[in-house]
């Protein structure tokens, strides 16, 4: 018997294939837009030209200094770029960062949006928006910050580099598991994640070899879009709690940090959500969900410690408390001592043990 449960689509026009960049000028006529700030880090300065060009008289101009955690600082900067340009919209390129300013320009304009994505992050999916001040990351929901318009051009992708592949892949890879369990789960997303996660664990270990294999570069991209997906539209957990902490008050990179994180977290949670875990497991292709995870990490070659990603020791304490702090619903009890000890696993590398 299928369960009583609530869903809620939410709107955005997806154009997914290869060669679909060139359907930028069309997309944004089509939202009655004619002046674009194009968004991009400092990194794909070249891409972002490269949209501008192909924009031509459609593009106000660019500015290229979107950052990680999204800082208020940086998004005060570009609004004000918005208002000297007169800007009507904003494109969007490149992964999780710049679709963060993007989403928080809209916030504080209500601009439509144009994302372009050229990693797995899938933040462009969803109405969720995590900013960083005075090191702390704080996250909220907004249908102002879903973008109108996305881009999925799987060519984009071919130059991702295979260790920035492996680890976007399994931010996104998160993003599904914590779905299958959340408080808000329902049996439309979970569909949505078992894919995502299948697909992405298919396509991630050919892409190590062969980084220009179009197949699995565009069953990756479709993954992430599906993963995505599933963080738009349900809630986040104890896995997302620890990232935010890490990312925003440690400074630790987005994806490796969600990289080495999952395995601990999953195991975490795997006796209060056997059902989520025998899913994740069937998706992965493996006996155990944390255990997998974790061997997927290893077999990519990413990153499987906090140690080797930026973290010092003595701040593992101070991480467990902030992560106890106003936690996210979670289906096993958020304990301090219980926190710590995953943190430790995590420091160290340590592979989950089976439940």
């Amino acid at each position: 018997m299928t369960e009583a449960f609530t869903y809620t689509g939410l709107p955005a026009r997806v154009v997914f294939g290869s060669g679909t960049l060139v359907r930028i000028p069309e997309e944004l006529r089509a939202l009655g837009c004619g002046r674009a700030l194009v968004l991009s880090t400092p990194e794909q300065l070249e891409s972002a030209q490269t949209v501008a060009s192909r924009l031509g008289d459609l593009c106000a101009g660019t500015f290229t200094q979107a950052a990680m955690h999204t800082p208020v600082e940086v998004t005060e900067r570009a609004v004000k770029a918005v208002r000297e340009m007169d800007a009507d919209c904003t494109v969007a390129i490149g992964g999780g960062s710049t679709t963060g300013l993007g989403k928080a320009i809209a916030l504080r304009t209500d601009l439509p949006q144009i994302v372009v994505p050229t990693t797995y992050a899938g933040s462009e999916v969803t109405p969720i928006l995590g900013e960083t001040q005075d090191g702390r990351k704080t996250t909220q929901r907004s249908v102002k910050v879903l973008p109108e318009v996305i881009i999925y051009d799987v060519d984009l992708t071919l130059t991702l580099p295979p260790a920035l592949s492996a680890t976007s892949g399994i931010n996104a890879i998160a993003h599904a598991v914590e779905a299958l369990y959340t408080q808000d789960a329902n049996p439309v997303i979970s569909m949505m994640a078992e894919r995502g996660i299948e697909a992405l664990a298919r396509a991630l270990p050919p892409i190590m070899k062969n980084p220009v294999d179009k197949g699995a570069r565009s069953d990756a991209l479709f993954g992430a879009w599906l993963c995505g997906m599933c963080l738009g539209a349900v809630g986040m957990a104890l896995h997302h709690k620890l990232c935010h902490t890490l990312g925003g008050s440690f400074n630790l990179p987005h994806a490796e940090t969600h990289t080495v994180v999952l395995p601990h977290a999953v195991a975490y949670n795997a006796p209060a959500a056997p059902d989520a875990m025998t899913r994740v497991s069937i998706a992965l292709g493996a006996s155990n969900a944390a255990q997998g995870l974790f061997d997927l990490a290893k077999s990519l070659g990413a990153p499987t410690s906090l140690g080797e990603i930026g973290m010092r020791e003595a701040d593992l304490d101070r991480a467990a408390e902030l992560a106890t702090l106003s936690p996210y619903w979670n289906p096993r009890a958020i304990e301090r001592d219980a926190i710590r000890a995953l943190l430790d696993d995590a420091f160290y590398g340590r592979r989950p043990h089976s439940p």
